[in-house]
Formats: structure tokens, C-alpha cells, sequence
């Protein structure tokens, strides 16, 4: 029996899915400290009060673009083909953040702003699925380095963060304003320059 989603409800889960959308735009564009709730609903094209029926905060907001982020990073690593090298699921997430990224769709780190990381960590669905991608990121690395793929010299966290942070990176802003580099161009090179310095000499022969 097909289960019909009111009419209702499909308008309100899709206004909801625009809110997150502005707020990733916000977070990229003004980072968690300069966004206000204001800047939200002007973006979405809503009324301040219709803003608060979906989420009563900013520190909601964030969380739920930061959460749908993740999650989707989830989905992207379970559409990678079992035989795949851990090395090249490394690569493939990585360009996958990056054009995640020219498309708008990553904000900024919660490192870069205190208040944000205090309310993340009080946010239970948002720490449940940090830890679910944390742990895939791990075991990648874990596997790359049973695959001889990554050099001893660099530890797994340097590479785990660095994964993290190379979506945030600013320099994608500075090559776009250059002008210089197609999106496809850039997300080479900057996959190709960062995987560079993990790769053991064995895989740098490949």
C-alpha cells in the first residue's frame, strides 16, 4: 500500500531542506558568529516567525546543516565499490567535498568558532554522526596503511584532520577569483597536492 505524505507536510519538509541550504550558503559566506537568524529568513524569503517553526535557534540551524553534511558524507562513502583501494576512497571523498564545496555546500569548520563547537557538542544527533564519519575515516586510513598505501612518517590524525579541513580550505576562494582553473582543474589539483604527502614511496610508484 503506498503511503501518501500530506500535501502539508511535503511543503514544510521542503522549506525546511531551503533553510539548511541557506544556512550553509551563510555559514560558507559569514561564518557561525556573524549569522544571525535574520540573515536566515531573508535568505530563505520567510518571515522571522516562520524561521522559529522549524528551528527555535541558531545553534539549531548550524547543527542541522553541519548533521545533513555528514550524512551525506555517509551516503558517498556507502556508493564506493567494495574492491576500491582504501587510498582511492580517500581521494574520492576528498573531491567529493571539494566540489561539494564549489557548489556551496560546506560551511566552515566549527573549529573556527568556539561558540559553535560548545552547542555541537551538546547536540546529540550531531555527535552521533560525527563519530559515525570520524570512524570511517579512521578505518580508511587504517586500511590504506595495511595496503602499504600511506607513509609511516605522517600520523592518522594529521591525515583524518586534513581531510576535514582541505573542504574548508580558503584556497579554493583565491583560485575561483583567479580565474585561471576550470572546477574540475581545481579539484584535481588540490586532491592531487594534498594525497601527495601521505603516499608511501611504494604507492608514489603507481
Amino acid at each position: 500500500m503506498e503511503i501518501r505524505i500530506p500535501f502539508k507536510k511535503q511543503q514544510f519538509d521542503a522549506r525546511e531542506e531551503a533553510i539548511i541550504d541557506a544556512v550553509n550558503r551563510l555559514l560558507s559566506e559569514k561564518g557561525y558568529d556573524l549569522m544571525t537568524m535574520d540573515d536566515v529568513a531573508d535568505a530563505v524569503g520567510i518571515a522571522k516567525g516562520s524561521l522559529y517553526k522549524h528551528f527555535s535557534s541558531k545553534e539549531k540551524l548550524a547543527a542541522a546543516a553541519l548533521t545533513r553534511l555528514l550524512k551525506a558524507t555517509l551516503a558517498e562513502l556507502d556508493t564506493l565499490a567494495e574492491d576500491l583501494s582504501a587510498i582511492d576512497k580517500i581521494r574520492h571523498v576528498l573531491a567529493w567535498s571539494l566540489r561539494l564545496r564549489l557548489q556551496g555546500g560546506v560551511p566552515h569548520l566549527p573549529s573556527t568558532s568556539l561558540a559553535l563547537q560548545r552547542s555541537l557538542m551538546l547536540n546529540l544527533d550531531y555527535v552521533m554522526v560525527a563519530l559515525r564519519v570520524n570512524k570511517r575515516f579512521y578505518a580508511l586510513v587504517a586500511k590504506a596503511r595495511e595496503q602499504g598505501a600511506l607513509t609511516p612518517h605522517v600520523p592518522d590524525d594529521v591525515l583524518v584532520y586534513t581531510l576535514y579541513s582541505r573542504a574548508c580550505d580558503p584556497t579554493m576562494e583565491f583560485l575561483l577569483r583567479d580565474k585561471r582553473l576550470s572546477h574540475e582543474q581545481i579539484v584535481d589539483s588540490m586532491v592531487h597536492a594534498t594525497i601527495g604527502g601521505f603516499l608511501s614511496e611504494q604507492a608514489r610508484k603507481v
